[in-house]
């Protein structure tokens, strides 16, 4: 009996995907070239719970990306389908260069493909011409992988041509330019001897622009390695994507003017202007930190601040109220070899975010004292008269019960000091 409930499971699930997999190839349409190169395809290893829950939800998501791809005219999308205990949550991008009937193309490949992956949790499939993803549970703040994935080509450009110096600069120049850029996707032609460089970054819309940039400097690091192939790719699965050749890959129409985007001197002069701008800044940091410092060192009644005023501070701009499960887990539950020092009403310990991000979190000593809040306040108000060469700044804090938690930016031991002083 429970042997035949089993078949009958598994008929729905196979009825019902080949009906969603026959309607999405049943559109109209001249298609070109949807550029269907398998360049990355994995699935989950952990399996559902309810295996005919999961399909429903898989195949709503699907359709609806589909929709919006075909219907909308969408290049990018996201949709999610929650019913039951294995809910989907799907996102879909297709190169911005192609045509919708391509990039529809694309999409069904892709998700027939995907299909593949039969009961795992999560899966996602990369082509050139487009990225399908699903996972059980959120995902859209993609956090970077560590694994780049590097495909060169097999021919190697005459280097009288300068192709590879050429192709270098091209692709730092898309690294830098491209974060800048709604939508976060640039094409660039780039003229050399007897030929031209195509070249073609783009990243997940849903990405913040530091993220993107991140990204892109990771694949692109990759993808110079490719050079002087005449062709490369570098996927950082599937959060963003960099591409070039010698061969166009999309017309030239479709190409975007990066120039705006670069500040004059090229790549190299904006990291430079970078790290002397950053420089500088912390230099008055410091110096406006000690001042502070010094002024309520002298200060004989200090005033005590109102609440609203603190309470006010977590509006800064840029401060985060952060979760206490994730600084946990960031400091492995406060290990003492995470420890970094003591410091004001309690300790400083380095932390690892989910999104790869170090900081510096420090938590005051907890109690049952009636003083509890009045000491976090008189943090806040005295943070900056903290000098301390692990804290940088107050990127924000966390109130859980009796616990009381800030977080800093987190600057190597000493290397603040080197910079500034020399020592």
């Amino acid at each position: 009996m429970f042997e035949n409930h089993k078949n009958m499971v598994q008929l729905k699930v196979v009825a019902s995907t080949l009906l969603v997999l026959w309607s999405w190839w049943s559109f109209e349409g001249a298609v070109g070239d949807p550029q269907l190169f398998l360049l990355k395809w994995e699935c989950s290893v952990v399996a559902v719970h309810d295996l005919l829950n999961f399909n429903q939800n898989l195949n709503a998501s699907l359709v609806d990306l589909r929709a919006q791809v075909s219907n909308q005219r969408k290049h990018f999308a996201t949709a999610q389908s929650t019913s039951g205990a294995d809910p989907v949550h799907a996102m879909f991008q297709c190169r911005n260069y192609l045509s919708i009937t391509d990039c529809t193309t694309c999409f069904a490949t892709a998700a027939t493909r995907i299909h593949n992956c039969s009961t795992g949790n999560g899966a996602h499939v990369v082509y050139d011409g487009c990225i399908l993803r699903y996972e059980n549970n959120e995902f859209l703040d993609h956090s970077l992988s560590s694994t780049l994935h590097t495909l060169c080509g097999n021919e190697t450009a005459d280097e009288s041509t300068a192709f590879g110096t050429v192709g270098r600069q091209a692709l730092m120049d898309l690294q830098i330019a491209t974060p800048k850029i709604g939508g976060y996707f640039a094409a660039t032609k780039t003229q050399v001897a007897g030929g031209a460089i195509y070249a073609f970054a783009q990243c997940v819309e849903t990405l913040t622009q530091e993220t993107c940039s991140d990204c892109l400097s990771i694949a692109q690091s990759g993808i110079q390695d490719c050079l002087p192939k005449t062709n490369g790719r570098g996927v950082n699965p599937p959060v963003c994507f960099m591409r070039y050749s010698e061969k166009p890959f999309f017309a030239d129409n479709q190409t975007i003017d990066i120039s705006l985007f670069l500040k004059q001197g090229g790549g190299g002069s904006i990291k430079k202007w970078l790290v002397i701008g950053g420089g500088v800044s912390s230099a008055l940091l410091v110096l406006i930190l000690i001042s502070l410092f010094r002024w309520h060192r002298r200060s004989q009644s200090p005033t005590k601040v109102p609440r609203s005023t603190i309470m006010g501070a977590s509006k800064l701009k840029g401060a985060t109220k952060f979760k206490y499960s994730d600084l946990k887990a960031a400091t492995k539950n406060f290990s003492e070899k995470n420890k970094l020092g003591e410091g004001g009403f309690g300790a400083v310990y380095k932390g690892t975010m989910k999104n790869g991000k170090v900081v510096a979190v420090k938590k005051l000593i907890s109690g049952n004292s009636s003083n509890i809040d009045d000491e976090f306040e008189s943090e806040v108000t005295l943070i900056s008269n903290v000098h301390h060469r692990n804290l940088v700044r107050l990127l924000g804090c966390c109130n859980k019960g009796q616990e009381r938690i800030l977080v800093y930016e987190y600057m190597a031991n000493a290397s603040l000091d080197k910079f500034l002083f020399g020592n």
